[in-house]
């Protein structure tokens, strides 16, 4: 059985940095990707970033481009996510996942972590 174990997060003032950390467990997971979801109160649940664990190729949303930063390690089938600049609008449940690409623009995610609140205060 697959499961993704998330870590890290909490309470930052505006500015500040935070990262948060999955590991999955139950299978291998060569040519999987490993990405990050959030979900703010009342809203749904958007993209982040990804990240391909063997080819270490990246993707981010642009809201967060120039200030996190995703990685991986395909050894131990993990990523984090190193968040700096937060914002306010950056409070939200960040959710691990993970999932195989099915073609040259579709990515599908199949496995969810439970989720890790971060918290920025102004």
């Amino acid at each position: 059985q697959v499961q993704l174990v998330e870590s890290g997060g909490g309470l930052v003032q505006a500015g500040g940095s935070l990262s948060v950390s999955c590991t999955a467990s139950g299978r291998a997971f060569s040519g999987y990707v490993m990405g990050w979801f959030r979900q703010a109160p009342g809203k749904e649940r958007e993209f982040v970033a990804r990240i391909s664990l063997s080819a270490g190729s990246t993707s981010y949303a642009d809201f967060v481009k120039g200030r996190f930063t995703i990685s991986g390690d395909n050894a131990k089938n993990a990523v984090y996510l190193q968040m700096n600049s937060l914002k306010p609008e950056d409070t939200a449940v960040y959710y691990c996942a993970l999932g195989r690409r099915t073609s040259s623009t579709s990515i599908i995610f199949n496995y969810w972590g439970q989720g890790t609140q971060v918290t920025v205060s102004s």
